[in-house]
């Protein structure tokens, strides 16, 4: 029988993997204080929508509420993952789901090597925990500089499911031109891990998806 989730085991395996950005932050910071180079003022302008959701139920274990200005776009090789596109904005969420099978402390390395592989152009690393009251929670990621990735997130509820992304845009990253917009889809993929609900039963979908291997 598995234990009660109250919440409690999502915040003790978030606490884990915060940890693990405490040596590379503290890094980080050292040095980009000593390669600092003044960066001029001004962003590029954007017409960016209202906003607004609604709701998205994939045909594997989760659902949340999406942007009405994305497009959910099913991947070829496994239709429980998705690319959340921005098709006006050259923008794209990329979002895998993988069942939790007493792995939890795997697929929680497996998200800080995704993160911690583009610290490389990162200035800065930026945690915020989610919790949506739910019995399932998260954290947000965001990466500073002129990374690939500015922001990446896992939501869990630590028994059964895991779900995580990662932002990408089509263009070659620039912090301070595309700040904007990462402002604006930040606040998106934090309604989502707000609104994330998982499914209590197993479907086919999920064990197709066990079975899959995650790049990004």
């Amino acid at each position: 029988m598995e234990p009660p989730n109250d919440g409690s085991s999502i915040r003790r395996n978030i606490r884990k993997f915060k940890f693990g950005f405490a040596a590379a932050s503290v890094a980080l910071c050292f040095a980009s204080c000593a390669d600092y180079i003044p960066k001029p003022e001004g962003y590029m302008r954007f017409d960016l929508p209202e906003k607004e959701y609604v709701s998205f139920d994939s045909p594997c274990a989760y659902g949340f509420e999406i942007p009405t200005y994305c497009e959910m776009r099913p991947k070829a090789e496994n239709d429980c993952w998705y690319d959340m596109v921005f098709p006006r904005y050259a923008a794209t969420l990329y979002l895998s789901y993988l069942p939790v099978e007493a792995n939890l402390d795997e697929l929680l390395e497996d998200s800080h090597v995704f993160v911690y592989k583009h610290s490389v152009k990162a200035d800065a690393i930026l945690e915020q925990t989610i919790d949506n009251g739910a019995g399932t929670g998260g954290m947000l990621v965001e990466i500073g500089g002129n990374s690939a990735t500015p922001l990446q997130f896992f939501v869990t509820d630590s028994t059964r499911h895991f779900l995580r992304g990662s932002l990408y845009f089509g263009s070659t990253p620039n912090r301070d031109s595309l700040n904007p917009l990462i402002e604006f889809f930040k606040k998106d993929i934090e309604h989502l891990m707000e609104t994330t609900t998982f499914k209590l039963q197993t479907t086919k979908h999920q064990l197709k998806t066990s079975k899959k291997t995650e790049t990004r």
